[in-house]
This record gives C-alpha cells, sequence and structure tokens, in this order.
C-alpha cells in the first residue's frame, strides 16, 4: 500500500498529458508522470516523494510504438523491458533490459521509467548512449527532438512538466558486434557491482558503464583509451579506470577497490571479445 491520497489521470493523448500536468502543478498538487509505476510505488512507500496527483502515460499511442521508421528504430517510452526483450529489435538494448530486473519487474518497467529513475543502475539507457540515439520529448512548449547526450548527463535533464515520448535508433547500430557484461559479487544475487555495455563501429569500441559510478555513462576519455593501438590491452584496461568521470561506489555491494579489480578484468575481456 502507498501510504498518501493521490489522484489519478490517464490521459489518451500527449497535449492532453501536457495540459493535465499544468492544470495539476497550478494546483500544488506535484503532479509526477508514470508508466509502469514500480519505482514510484516503492519511494512513495518509503516516503521518499509525495506526489498530490499521477498522470498515467501508457493510454498514449506515441508511447508504446515498437516499429522501424524508414533508418531508424522507434521504441516508445512506454514499452515495457520484457517486450523489448521478447521483440528484440536492438540486441544490446534487449540484453541490457533483461538484466535489469527479474521478469516480474521486468514486465512493469518500461524503457521510459529506466531511464528516469532514481537507483543509480539504470542499465537500459547505455546502449543508447553508444547508439548516439535522440529523444522524442514532450512538454508545455511542444514536442522536441534531441540527442541522449544533450538530456541525460548523469540523469535525464528534463524541464519541468517534460516527458519522454519515444527513443529513436538510427538502424546501422543494431547489428554491429557487441558485448555486455554484468558482474556481480555472488553469482546472479544481488545488485552489479559492473555492468559494461559496448559495441564496434568503424573499427572502434565505445563503452558506457553502469554501477561503478553513481550514474550511468559513456567517457569519450576511457575510449580514447580503449582504442590506443600503441597500448596492450591490459594497459588499456589500466589507465581506463584512471579517467573515470567521478568516484568509484564503496558499499555493501563491494568495496572502491574490489569494484575496480572487476572492472578492470571486464574492460579486458571486452576488448578481446570485440578484437580491441
Amino acid at each position: 500500500m502507498i501510504p498518501i491520497d493521490f489522484e489519478y489521470y490517464r490521459p489518451a493523448s500527449i497535449s492532453e498529458a501536457v495540459e493535465s500536468f499544468q492544470y495539476l502543478n497550478k494546483r500544488k498538487k506535484n503532479p509526477m508522470y508514470y508508466a509502469g509505476g514500480t519505482e514510484i510505488i516503492t519511494w512513495a512507500r518509503t516516503n521518499a516523494i509525495h506526489p498530490g496527483a499521477v498522470i498515467d502515460i501508457k493510454l498514449i499511442p506515441e508511447c508504446n510504438v515498437m516499429d522501424f521508421a524508414e533508418n531508424t528504430l522507434v521504441i516508445g517510452s512506454c514499452v515495457t523491458l520484457s517486450a523489448l526483450s521478447m521483440v528484440n529489435p536492438f540486441p544490446l538494448l534487449s540484453e541490457s533490459a533483461t538484466g535489469a530486473a527479474d521478469q516480474t519487474a521486468r514486465n512493469k518497467i518500461t524503457l521510459g521509467g529506466n531511464i528516469c529513475g532514481r537507483i543509480h543502475f539504470r542499465e537500459a539507457v547505455l546502449p543508447l548512449l553508444l547508439a548516439d540515439s535522440r529523444m522524442v520529448i514532450a512538454g508545455q512548449q511542444g514536442i522536441r527532438g534531441v540527442p541522449v547526450h544533450d538530456v541525460f548527463l548523469e540523469q535525464m535533464r528534463l524541464a519541468e512538466g517534460e516527458f519522454i515520448v519515444q527513443v529513436i535508433t538510427d538502424r546501422e547500430y543494431l547489428s554491429l558486434p557487441f558485448v555486455h557484461f554484468k558482474r556481480r559479487q555472488i553469482g546472479n544475487v544481488g545488485y552489479p557491482l559492473v555492468t559494461l555495455a559496448a559495441l564496434k563501429k568503424d573499427n572502434q569500441v565505445r563503452a558506457a558503464f553502469s554501477g561503478v559510478c553513481a550514474f550511468p555513462f559513456r567517457s569519450l576519455e576511457i575510449e580514447q583509451v580503449l582504442n590506443d593501438k600503441a597500448l596492450t590491452p591490459t594497459e588499456r584496461a589500466e589507465q581506463a579506470i584512471d579517467k573515470l568521470p567521478a568516484p568509484v561506489l564503496n558499499d555493501t555491494e563491494g568495496s572502491a577497490g574490489y569494484r575496480k579489480f572487476v572492472l578492470k578484468q571486464t574492460i579486458f575481456e571486452a576488448l578481446s571479445k570485440l578484437g580491441g
């Protein structure tokens, strides 16, 4: 049970959703958009958030698309991680989605919800960063398309009242060679110490990480090191760790030192498999 009272709205169009948010915001209802609702329920139960109204965007047709349009793949923000894995239009994204939670949770968690969540893993964003995907975002100023790198900077940077409608990825990225690693302290139990997603384009390795720092990231500085042919794979893995954008996490899942050790081994394996 959620220990708060709130109003529930279920708009059938983008414009209706935006108008509902503006209306509720003016009434000081602290409205929140939601699709799967898993994180809203979790945080509300712990009294970390107190929405006076929720706006369910699952009825909006554009948010449920998963299809090809010319040379792009279009995925709606309300597509669940389970649906992504089942249809598998983007294998690296499907594999990242499969590892994000158990099957029951993936039936509810949506692509947009995972990307916008508070939990620091948010693994579904890693393939989008690697593929230079674009976000379709709706808000009071209308609908805009923007590169993922411009709006995902440690977390989604949306203006008040905005929500993700779709994610668009060029078809050329969907069949590139890739690897995906999810390293835990014990087998398949618990949160990951390190998640690494990488693909190879134009003979260059691109890599994105989750679980290492307090946010998911792709680093061009790290990629420069990973593609430096003057270095051995072992040297590249060691030097890449020096380019991390933030302190390494140190928590109950694993110490910072242990995470660095696991990260180094994972980077080495990724380079080996991708022929880096």
